[in-house]
């Protein structure tokens, strides 16, 4: 399994939202910039940014940062928007190995988890199973998929979903995003079977050591 260290954008700084939120919003005092080259020292090989300014207002707005640190060429961007009307279209045009299908869930009192669209503030009652169908049967190979509930929370990654989730569609590569806190949870991410863990405020905060995140980094 890789771990992919995220940086999430608003107004060119990084911060993190709690649960989705943008009234729970914590900055840090540092550059993406600086953030990008942390995590290439550390050994990632993939960086996941997430534009929130875009995600809120339906278009990109963060591009200028993105561009920077993409150019760096150390690590590959991975970035975070879509268009799900386009989403058919891309991956006959991309291919499915370019293409990661982000989808963003709130698990409801029936346990279904239910897609979030616009920064997490529009709230759909389509079930994340209903939309992938369409998605799987065109080829489609990588998704992310963010619980809400455990985003920026430290409160431990939802397993549970993920393992339902590869139940359901063992032809996906799944990446899970939220609630990542320690390497413990990296380890049971792996034993979930998924092939790859997005983190945020663990990796922010250095809540593991160098050591602990050798294993899930392929350049350490």
């Amino acid at each position: 399994m890789r771990l992919i260290p995220a940086i999430d954008l608003r107004g060119g700084e990084c911060v993190r939202l709690r649960h989705g939120d943008f009234a729970a919003e914590t900055r840090y005092a540092v550059a993406p910039s600086a953030l990008y080259a942390r995590y290439a020292g550390l050994g990632a090989d993939w960086l996941h940014v997430v534009d929130l300014d875009g995600a809120r207002e339906g278009a990109p707005r963060q591009l200028e940062v993105v561009r920077e640190l993409a150019a760096r060429g150390r690590l590959r961007v991975q970035l975070g928007g879509e268009d799900p009307a386009q989403v058919l279209g891309w991956l006959a045009e991309l291919g499915a190995e370019r293409l990661v299908v982000g989808l963003d869930v709130r698990i409801g009192a029936d346990h279904v988890p239910r897609l979030a669209t616009h920064g997490w503030q529009h709230q759909s009652q389509a079930s994340l199973w209903h939309a992938l169908e369409p998605l799987a049967h065109a080829g489609l190979r990588h998704v992310l998929c963010t619980d809400i509930g455990r985003d920026g929370a430290l409160a431990g990654p939802n397993c549970a979903l993920y393992r339902e989730a590869l139940r359901r569609f063992p032809e996906l590569e799944w990446q899970a995003s939220g609630g990542v806190r320690d390497a413990a949870d990296l380890w049971e991410l792996r034993r979930a079977g998924v092939a790859a863990a997005v983190s945020g405020r663990a990796l922010l905060e250095n809540l593991m050591t160098r050591e602990e995140l050798e294993p899930f980094l392929p350049a350490a």
